[in-house]
């Protein structure tokens, strides 16, 4: 990877840091291309002078990603919203990206997409980053797929956010308590975007199913998150009735707990599919949340560090 150009769409966020921060310590210049820039910044300090650069692009605008790419000699994206034009961003933004890729001689294109990509699925974003997947293989043959289940790390906006309510509330509402998700750490997808860079000639072409080592139901999540933070809380369980109807009466509203959209996607459990390739094939061990979480979320203890965790029967 050294002396390589990489650029990252949307490599200003939480994963794209880490991704750069692999990519730096391997010898590699890093180009972001964010539509705002200024989330970026705390990129820059990630590498040496010189050694990361950012660039103003928006996927939607097929002219600013082709500036984007220029010169570079692999491309990522990472470019995902939660709500609003899923289409425009993970279908056809995702079509552009890899059109200039392959218009620009990249060797390699690593594409993100997520766990619950399916032409077929009840949630909007679910089908737009099937679409987005197919679009992808159409002008970049060789790009390698990567679909991550959550992925939680020291900055996430999954664990963290829960956390955070759990903290705050006495009394936690749950909603889709029973789906499951299989939490990835963000420093383990961030190593199987880097190898995927490294040797397209053994994982190009391929999609992969990224998930951690065990697979964890809403409910359980929530549990473990306040026995980290030492929270003795009341969980209460929404039936799919009510949330449902939440969902739709209030989703569209600025802060809203959860759109109709998200509420769709915890139908279905969010899990590596069985016979799929995943962090294995890469030759990573993934990282249980156990062994990580407390770390980061000793901040919402009640008396922060000095704080303990709650105790039960099993302790």
């Amino acid at each position: 990877m050294r002396d390589t150009l990489i650029t990252i769409f949307g490599g200003g966020g939480f994963l794209g840091r880490h991704i750069t921060q692999q990519l730096t310590a391997a010898g590699a210049r890093v180009r972001i291309a964010q539509r705002n820039i200024r989330i970026a910044q705390d990129v820059k300090p990630l590498g040496n002078l010189g050694q990361t650069q950012l660039i103003a692009a928006d996927i939607r605008k097929p002219e600013t990603v082709a500036r984007a790419v220029h010169g570079a000699d692999a491309v990522i994206n990472l470019v995902g919203i939660l709500k609003g034009d899923f289409d425009a961003f993970h279908h056809i933004g995702a079509a552009n990206v890899a059109k200039a890729a392959a218009d620009a001689g990249c060797a390699a294109l690593v594409h993100v997409s997520a766990i619950g990509a399916d032409p077929q699925s009840a949630s909007g974003y679910g089908r737009s980053k099937a679409a987005g997947e197919v679009a992808v293989q159409a002008a970049f043959p060789s790009a390698t797929i990567l679909r991550p289940s959550i992925v939680f790390g020291r900055e996430d906006q999954f664990v963290n956010r829960f956390a955070g309510l759990i903290a705050s509330l006495p009394v936690v509402p749950i909603i889709g308590g029973k789906a499951k998700f299989q939490p990835v750490h963000v420093d383990d997808v961030a190593q199987a975007v880097v190898l995927s860079l490294a040797d397209p000639a053994r994982f190009g072409g391929q999609t992969f199913e990224l998930g951690g080592p065990e697979a964890v139901s809403m409910a359980e999540l929530n549990k473990r998150i306040a026995k980290e933070i030492g929270a003795d809380r009341s969980f209460i369980a929404m039936p799919d009735s009510l949330s449902g109807l939440m969902a739709g009466l209030t989703g569209w509203l600025p802060g809203a707990p959860i759109t109709r959209d998200q509420w769709a996607m915890l139908q279905t459990d969010n899990v590596v599919a069985p016979g799929a390739q995943g962090l294995e094939a890469f030759g990573i061990t993934p990282k249980p949340m156990a062994a990580v979480i407390g770390d980061y979320l000793v901040r919402f203890r009640k008396q922060g560090r000095f704080g303990v965790r709650t105790k039960t029967k099993g302790d």
